[in-house]
Parts: C-alpha cells; structure tokens; sequence
C-alpha cells in the first residue's frame, strides 16, 4: 500500500478542486449557450415580456412552455398594431396576447407527440389565460391551432428556456377581444 505524501495528496485535492470548477464553468456556459439560442430571433417577443413585467412571474413560477412567435412572425402584424402593443402605456392587451402563447408546465415535442399518440392525432393544451390551443401533426411538423381556427407551426422545437422550454412558432396567436 503506498502512503500519499503531503505534496502529492496537495496535488490531488488541487486537480479535484480545479476539475470542480472547470465543470461549474462548462455547466454555466452551456447554460448561457442554451439561453442566447432560445432568445435569437426573439428580441420582439423579449420587449414584449420584458414591457409588461411578465419576466418576473415566468421566472418565478413555472416551469412554463412558451409557443414564441419569431420576429419575423410578428412582424406579418401590421406595423401600427406592434406599435401600439409595445408603445401602448396599457400593458394589458399585450400581457393578454402573450399570455395567449405560454401554457403551464413543461411540454417538450416528445410529450406533445405522446399526448398526440394517446389522442388518436389530436391534443389539447390550456394556456394561462384560460384558452385552448390544439396541437396536431402535418406531415412531420406539430401545428398548433387556437380557438379561432389561427394556425402556426412550431419551426424549432425544445429550446431550454430559464424556467421550461421555448418552441419558436412561425406566426402570432392573436386573441378574439384585440
């Protein structure tokens, strides 16, 4: 049996010690990796959520999933009607329209696909605002339609957001009453 000798055993704990925090360095960076991912091509829909406080409450509670219109989504809405959302000084409608895109919990695709499988192609999912949102397959792709027959396609899916996932959708739900 050999016996560590003091610099040796210094040796090792410095080796163990640096390996720790090489590894709580990776981790953080990849966290930070995941987090830039879920936000490229959202800058639109971060203001949005940013503007009206939702931040807080989607940081805090959860998890949440997260059916984000890209930038280039929102920008098919008229250009009077993004300004009005974003500039409005009544935050209101547009925490009801975003609102309109999260459901609680964490659906990741292979769950929706599961709950597509047990629905026989169909499944429904309540967003925090009370509304459904029914999700069904064409072709390959998860379509997602909302209570007023508006339809949009989940473009890129599983994006780990801070608390539960972002599936970029490739147009806006807009609600009845805006």
């Amino acid at each position: 049996m050999r016996v560590l000798t003091p610099n040796l055993l210094v040796f090792f704990v410095f080796l163990f010690t640096y390996n720790l925090h090489a590894q709580d360095t990776l981790d953080t960076t990849l966290e930070a990796a995941e987090e830039q991912k879920a936000e490229a091509g959202h800058d639109i829909m971060l203001a949005a959520v940013k503007s009206t406080d939702m931040e807080q409450l989607l940081d805090n509670s959860g998890p949440f999933t997260f059916f984000a219109p890209s930038d280039a989504a929102i920008q098919r809405l008229s250009l009077d009607k993004i300004n009005q959302l974003l500039h409005s000084g009544d935050k209101q409608q547009l925490k009801y329209l975003l609102s309109y895109h999260i459901v609680a919990g964490q659906l990741t695709a292979s769950k929706i696909l599961r709950a597509l499988c047990k629905g026989e192609g169909k499944a429904s999912f309540t967003t925090i605002q009370g509304k459904k949102l029914e999700a069904r397959l064409q072709g390959t792709d998860i379509v997602l339609t909302d209570s007023l027959g508006n339809t949009a396609r989940i473009v890129n899916a599983d994006v780990r957001g801070r608390n539960g996932v972002v599936h970029e959708i490739d147009s806006v739900f807009v609600p009845s009453k805006m």
